[in-house]
């Protein structure tokens, strides 16, 4: 069954209610969030109900904090790709506008959950908040579960127990865009149970790289959170399933001038138009910050040093 998604809450027909749902916003879709689906799985195999994920668009914090730095994970593709993988019937990608969030904790169960999604069960997270002003928690979700009739599980915390010696941190999005933002891509990998990855448009830039002997495939960041700026080695997905290994300048490229982030790949062995294509580049290993040079000779040095050592990091799994 092909994951489907629907945008809306209200008047839904009958056949798009009924579902064992995981809520939350699920940015990253992390090992972690794949608890909380992971427990709405098994009541929906339990009750024989579609097993669905309740999230929001755009996400809460935009809504009250417009102004705040980029910070997404992934986008709307990139996560029903996500939620696809493990298995999810259907995404309820839900409005959230001021209607939504002026629902206090009752109001947002009875309305949304009940009368409109027809919810069989709802699991949630340990530290689930919802309605307004923050108010709702697992245990009041458990209360209104008993009260309109559903039934609900509370997914404890994950922690990551790879490091030797560690403290076993919590998996969050938070640590995510913390481990992203240090420069970390490896513990980033580890929290998601996979690479962090941008996706988009391949745009036209100078095409100084094609003249050098490199032409790069550029991607805005636009909204993700904006990792550690410098050279990545990188693996890169193309639209027909290809995957090709390369090194990655995330950043405003100082020493050519331009202004805005992105993501500037190039892609080892690998010569074809891209130009308005929808790519996908996982950041593998952070090689180096981002520098400017005093001669585009230089420069190019360095990029072959650069492609040296991510042909070491990705290139031996193609």
């Amino acid at each position: 069954m092909l994951l489907k998604t629907i945008q809306a809450w209200k008047d839904l027909p009958p056949e798009a209610r009924g579902a064992s749902v995981a809520l939350g916003n699920f940015d990253g879709v992390h090992r972690g969030h794949q608890q909380v689906i992971a427990q709405a799985a098994k009541a929906a195999l339990a009750g024989q109900t579609p097993l669905g994920v309740v999230s929001f668009d755009p996400h809460p914090r935009r809504l009250f904090r417009p102004s705040e730095p980029a910070f997404k994970l992934m986008t709307h593709g990139q996560q029903a790709r996500a939620l696809a993988g493990l298995g999810v019937d259907v995404f309820y990608l839900l409005p959230f506008d001021f209607e939504m969030a002026s629902f206090g904790d009752r109001e947002f169960v009875e309305k949304v959950l009940v009368e409109g999604l027809g919810v069989k069960h709802v699991a949630v997270g340990f530290d689930i908040s919802f309605g307004r002003g923050r108010s709702g928690s697992a245990e009041l979700m458990k209360a209104y579960g008993d009260e309109y009739g559903f039934t609900v599980s509370v997914a404890e915390p994950v922690a990551d127990t790879s490091k030797e010696g560690g403290d076993g941190e919590k998996f969050s999005s938070t640590g995510v865009r913390d481990a992203l933002r240090d420069g970390h891509p490896e513990q980033a990998a580890r929290i998601l149970g996979r690479p962090f990855a941008i996706e988009g448009v391949v745009r036209r830039g100078q095409q100084l790289g094609r003249q050098l002997g490199f032409p790069t495939a550029n991607v805005e960041v636009e909204d993700y959170v904006v990792p550690r700026l410098g050279v990545y080695a990188t693996r890169t997905r193309l639209p027909d399933g290809r995957e090709v290994p390369g090194v990655a300048n995330l950043g405003n490229n100082p020493t050519t001038g331009i202004v805005e982030t992105r993501l500037e790949t190039w892609l080892f062995d690998f010569d074809e138009d891209l130009y308005g294509q929808i790519i996908e580049t996982d950041l593998i290993a952070f090689l180096r910050p981002e520098l400017k040079f005093d001669s585009l000779d230089l420069m190019i040095e360095q990029i072959h040093r650069d492609e040296q050592q991510a042909r070491a990091i990705v290139a031996p799994a193609f």
